[in-house]
């Protein structure tokens, strides 16, 4: 695996719903869950006799191939974002160990919700003895509990599809879907709904002033969004002015290049679909979707 650039620290408010949802996140289906935003509803679509069909989002698999692969640059170095699966290490960053392909950490409870979906899908998993020393270190880089066999055990999970499926959903409900039904309920296309997942990946979506949620409405003193009336270039430089304003609050966020010389890039060149061939760079490095 490359060597991975600083990973930058996660609001404990990340949890969002998944902390209530506990053991029963596997029985419930996806569309069940909460959600931080309400749901979008094309009304056109809903007053029309013949709806006109939906424009490609983010979900598009192509397009989410894409959001994968450029958070990967990100926070991995690379493109291979389905190698993560088993990536884990203790980055000094406060959050305690930090895994897997969306950089689940242990100290912000994500890391437990996703065991514990594990262990409730597969019960008496290789990680499922751990769970009381989740718990317990929630909200702080402690290891109690975890070392000396965590690391080994995890990498050990990695092999089991069913603990790479329950990361992708884990990854899904809790980051990917929700910015999603936001960028969409804002009328912006899949650039910018790419933008809301980027920010909500590492800032989370709590109550601090650095939360995804309060980015956006930094933003909104500034510029409105499509769906309010405002021109979605606008909006989204606005929106990425209010990013790099929380990225700069900790030092660890203070390499903006993943806004500078990606997103702010794609949005010059107006290219509002994601579409290929893309070219950016991250911490220095050059990557290239063709």
């Amino acid at each position: 695996m490359l060597d991975r650039p600083t990973k930058h620290p996660k609001s404990t408010g990340r949890r969002l719903t998944a902390v209530l949802l506990g053991l029963a996140v596997a029985a419930t289906p996806a569309t069940a869950f909460a959600s931080p935003f309400q749901p979008y509803q094309d009304v056109a679509a809903t007053h029309s006799a013949v709806p006109a069909p939906a424009a490609v989002g983010l979900d598009d698999p192509a397009k989410k191939e894409i959001a994968m692969k450029l958070v990967s640059s990100a926070e991995n170095s690379s493109l291979d974002w389905k190698a993560q699966y088993k990536y884990i290490e203790d980055i000094d960053d406060g959050r305690g160990y930090t895994a897997g392909i969306i950089g689940f950490c242990s100290g912000t409870g994500d890391m437990l919700d996703l065991v514990e979906l594990y262990t409730a899908r597969k019960p008496g998993n290789v990680l499922a003895k751990y769970l009381p020393a989740l718990r317990n270190v929630d909200g702080s880089d402690s290891h109690a509990g975890l070392d000396p066999n965590y690391t080994r055990d995890w990498a050990t999970a990695a092999g089991d599809s069913a603990f790479k499926t329950a990361q992708n959903d884990e990854r899904d409900r809790v980051y990917f879907n929700p910015s999603v039904r936001q960028g969409k309920s804002d009328g912006v296309g899949v650039l910018g709904q790419f933008m809301y997942y980027d920010a909500i990946v590492m800032h989370g979506d709590g109550g601090d002033s650095t939360s995804f949620r309060n980015i956006r409405k930094r933003a909104l003193t500034k510029a409105k969004p499509p769906a309010q009336g405002g021109n979605e270039t606008t909006w989204l430089n606005a929106f990425l002015d209010a990013r790099v304003w929380a990225m700069k609050q900790e030092e660890a966020h203070s390499d903006t290049s993943r806004v500078d010389t990606a997103q702010r890039v794609f949005l010059r060149n107006g290219n509002l679909n994601l579409n290929t061939p893309l070219d950016w760079k991250v911490y220095g490095d050059s990557f290239r979707i063709s």
